[in-house]
């Protein structure tokens, strides 16, 4: 192992990773019947998805391409520090699980909440349209990015694993997750998460425990790693600030609308802490997979130049192709490729229910009764034009996929995070208080990326995640709050 790695397409590989494909394609096809009955169906599955589907869907929509192919590669480069990059999110999201979605939840039982910005402007009705407006420019301008940025990992994965064009690659990509959104909406997304978890999973314990395994066993792994660098083995080694700017990672989660909408589909608030277990067991397990597969991945690489085009993000695929039979090769390229679709696919739907529900609906079209199937064939449409969007902007940006992701994390996180932690936790809140702190986070959070000097200092989803913390709250405490704020808290309570 660690020669130069050479492309042999196996017809087991291609089969067993095309089963899956199809697989996914027949399960957006059962779910259409459903997702065409109106739009709640359509965007949040009638809110009748159970815990288990929702707990994994959750979890793997929130993770991406970054964790098979991003973390993998970090933990490659910078060794045990990585862990940090891991912690952040999986003790946020727990606190998710258990307490922020549980009020989420209630409110959108009584407020028929269906997207991020319904949540909102039923929160704050007096400047309800103003919030959809910016709150869905805000959608817009990072989920485009978002969405590409999983195209172009798609088109990664098909160089990586069976040396296709990358051109072709990501346009393959495309059209793969475009027709089961369009088609099944939510329900499909949700139920193809599931499967996608267990593959994630699947690939994440297979391909360490077999590597480790080969390289004669963690201690060794360990003993080879010291004489490289002694600081791979040492999980203190990162600079303080470094740290502090792996563990914000975290901080994203509560601003991801992707992530968050799985928490207004679940059939009941009361199976949030059977969700919450499941979902954190896998969320500690991938973690933990991706890390170890990075580590050992040095020990079989110890040069990057030994990796296809210097490239960390190769390294996942690499592996599994030396590793692994080709069956079983198909199958974990099938597990990267599900950690691509279980977020732009989330994300599509996000984008598209904030124009059709918010902006068609609820602004355009207020006080009218719109056909249901007609805004579930609207919301198809939309979803194609931001694919086609998406695509060109992939092809663009090919070079910046890992960039782009934690960019829209952080400009996502820093906008919703705050705001709705606030308006959830926080009766003072009021509407121009969350309008200011949604424009100040993505303002804050665009200036520090593309300022050279600040983006040294740390993470932008930090500065920007304060920005709007504050900004929100001083706003706030010049304004009058909402009228409804009282009955709004007792509902959240459950009182």
């Amino acid at each position: 192992m660690g020669e130069e790695v050479i492309y042999e397409l196996s017809y087991w590989a291609i089969a067993s990773f095309v089963g899956y494909l199809l697989l996914i394609v027949g399960i957006g096809v059962y779910a259409s019947r459903f997702s065409s009955k109106g739009i709640s169906e359509y965007f949040v599955g009638g809110r009748k998805i159970n815990r288990y589907v929702m707990a994994l869907s959750a979890v793997v929509s929130g993770r991406s391409a970054w964790l098979l192919l991003g973390v993998t590669g970090m933990a490659y480069s910078v060794g045990a520090q990585a862990v940090w990059s891991v912690i952040g999110y999986i003790v946020v999201e727990i606190f998710l699980f258990l307490y922020y979605a549980r009020r989420l939840r209630r409110f959108a039982e009584v407020h028929n909440v269906i997207t991020i910005p319904d949540f909102f402007a039923g929160r704050f009705p007096a400047h309800a349209n103003l919030i959809r407006i910016v709150l869905v420019a805000i959608i817009l301008i990072f989920m485009a990015g978002y969405v590409s940025s999983q195209f172009v990992a798609g088109g990664k994965t098909f160089v990586s694993g069976f040396g296709m064009d990358p051109v072709w690659g990501i346009a393959v990509t495309a059209v793969i997750v475009m027709a089961y959104t369009m088609v099944g909406g939510f329900l499909a997304v949700s139920l193809t998460d599931v499967l996608q978890a267990f593959l994630m999973l699947f690939s994440l314990v297979l391909l360490p425990v077999l590597l480790i395994s080969q390289l004669g066993g963690w201690q060794e792994v360990v003993s080879q790693l010291q004489a490289i660098d002694i600081t791979l083995v040492d999980p203190y080694a990162l600079a303080f600030g470094a740290a502090i700017g792996a563990l914000a990672i975290g901080l994203g989660s509560p601003g991801n609308p992707h992530i968050i909408s799985r928490y207004l589909s679940i059939e009941n608030e009361r199976q949030l802490r059977t969700a919450c277990l499941v979902g954190t067991s896998w969320n500690v397990l991938m973690a933990w997979g991706a890390l170890f597969t990075g580590l050992a991945g040095r020990v079989v690489f110890p040069e990057l130049a030994m990796l296809p085009e210097s490239d960390t993000e190769n390294l996942f695929p690499v592996l599994a192709q030396q590793l692994l039979h080709p069956v079983f090769f198909g199958v974990v390229m099938a597990s990267v490729f599900a950690a691509i679709m279980s977020s732009a696919d989330s994300q599509l739907l996000v984008a598209a229910s904030s124009l059709v529900r918010d902006v068609y609906e609820k602004i355009i079209a207020a006080g009218k009764e719109p056909d249901q199937r007609m805004l579930v064939f609207l919301s198809r449409m939309v979803v194609f034009l931001l694919v086609a969007v998406a695509l060109v902007f992939g092809y663009v940006a090919e070079d910046l996929v890992f960039w782009l992701v934690l960019f829209a994390w952080a400009g996502l996180g820093a906008a919703i995070g705050p705001t709705s932690l606030l308006a959830l936790y926080w009766k003072r809140t009021t509407g121009p208080g969350i309008i200011a702190g949604m424009i100040s986070g993505a303002v804050v959070t665009m200036i520090w990326r593309l300022t050279d000097s600040l983006r040294a200092i740390t993470y932008e989803l930090i500065p920007g995640f304060i920005a709007a913390l504050l900004i929100t709250i001083v706003v706030s405490l010049y304004t009058s709050p909402p009228e409804n704020a009282d009955e709004d808290f007792r509902v959240m309570k459950g009182e």
